[in-house]
């Protein structure tokens, strides 16, 4: 890791902005803000936030949503856990809380403005970028991204096969909850978990 990046992890890890600055209600638990990067990654996995398990570990994905990712990515946890070739950059650094029905809230709003730009410009060898969910699809493609994740998912070719780097690559929630979308859109796994498999294989 080269000293910039190496300093600007660390302010990350260290930040409180969503405790001392938020935007709108504090977040309720001590920050502990989760990511894995490195000079030599050229795979990206954005997604969301940090769930309840990954905030009491510190290892993002480390829970049944990251099996079933690791799963769809054709990687061993080792794979997938090297940093030195596949970086995980969340939309919202720390858990986020969960609502009064018992699910996650979203990602905080002040992860992106305060750090993502700056984090990527620092990390420019990335070929390509998994976005996982709606969050990461609609800050990385801005414009470009389809009225619902559904429409942009199966789209993928149109940001996956481009000439530019990075490429991205669109994908739903790997989430349980998310069985009956993956029942509903079988093109999918038939269509899309293959091409994400040999770009992976490539990149490692």
């Amino acid at each position: 890791m080269t000293d910039r990046l190496e300093a600007l992890v660390k302010r990350i890890r260290a930040c409180r902005v969503c405790v001392e600055e938020p935007i709108g209600e504090p977040l309720p638990h001590e920050p502990r803000p989760v990511l894995s990067v490195s000079s030599t990654a050229r795979l990206c996995v954005c997604g969301q936030a940090p769930g309840t398990r990954v905030h009491e570990t510190g290892i993002p994905f480390n829970d049944p949503s990251g099996d079933r990712l690791r799963h769809w990515m054709g990687v061993t946890r080792e794979e997938f856990y090297d940093e030195s070739r596949v970086a995980i950059v969340p939309m919202g650094f720390c858990f986020p809380g969960t609502n009064g029905k018992g699910g996650d809230l979203p990602p905080r709003k002040e992860c992106p403005p305060t750090w993502r730009a700056e984090l990527f410009k620092a990390l420019p060898r990335f070929e390509l970028i998994l976005l996982i969910g709606q969050y990461a699809q609609k800050w990385h493609l801005g414009s470009e991204a389809r009225p619902t994740l559904t429409e942009t998912v199966a789209d993928w070719r149109h940001y996956a096969e481009r000439h530019e780097r990075p490429r991205h690559l669109p994908l739903p929630h790997p989430s349980w909850r998310n069985t009956a979308w993956l029942k509903r859109n079988p093109w999918f796994e038939d269509e899309v978990v293959p091409y994400l498999r040999a770009e992976v294989r490539r990149l490692l």
